[in-house]
């Protein structure tokens, strides 16, 4: 039986994340896949693209993990693992879920050497080119038209206690009593 029938069997014929029936595919998990449906898990293409980072974090999506992360199948507790990891830093249900969770050690560790790689990821840099941090402040270095909100931010600004995003061009803070997603190019680092 091949891999993908293994995981369709498995799966039920749905995402083991989102539990989803539409654009079914194979997602061998890095960074130690040894070609198995023991190292993968049979996702949707919404789940997909998220997971590799083709389009941004929809948090209302993954609040699926609060029932994909009880799954018995070690890879799909390793994805939930390293998604409620990746949405813990922005949306305090993912940390709790997180909190939540039990793996066995072997499996935990496996989880963890994906987290360490998201890490690598090129990191968030201001219009100079400084690396930003969360709860860094920032000034604005161009007036921004707010979409939604009616305002324009004015150049200089002062944002503080940004959070960084999944994107690393995109920032989050509160102008004017809004919180906003800035253009990490659009913002000069404070001193």
């Amino acid at each position: 039986m091949s891999v993908e029938q293994v995981l369709v069997e498995r799966s039920g014929n749905s995402c083991e994340l989102c539990k989803s029936s539409d654009t079914l595919s194979v997602y061998p998990l890095p960074p130690s896949n040894d070609g198995s449906a023991d190292r993968a898990i049979y996702v949707c293409e919404k789940c997909l693209t998220q997971i590799e980072k083709n389009a941004d974090l929809d948090a209302n999506h993954w609040r699926c993990l609060n029932d994909s992360m009880w799954s018995q199948e070690p890879p799909v507790q390793v994805m939930a693992y390293r998604m409620l990891n990746r949405l813990s830093s922005a949306e305090s249900w993912a940390q709790d879920l997180l909190d939540m969770m039990y793996l066995e050690d072997d499996i935990k560790t496996w989880a963890e050497q994906g987290v360490v790689a998201d890490e690598d990821a090129e990191p968030t840099r201001d219009f100079n080119g400084a690396i930003l941090q969360d709860g860094d402040n920032v000034s604005l270095a161009k007036d921004l038209v707010v979409k939604g909100a009616n305002f324009t931010a004015k150049q200089g600004t002062k944002v503080r206690g940004i959070a960084l995003t999944d994107n690393p061009k995109h920032i989050e803070g509160k102008v004017n009593g809004t919180r906003i997603v800035i253009i990490s190019e659009y913002v000069k680092k404070a001193n």
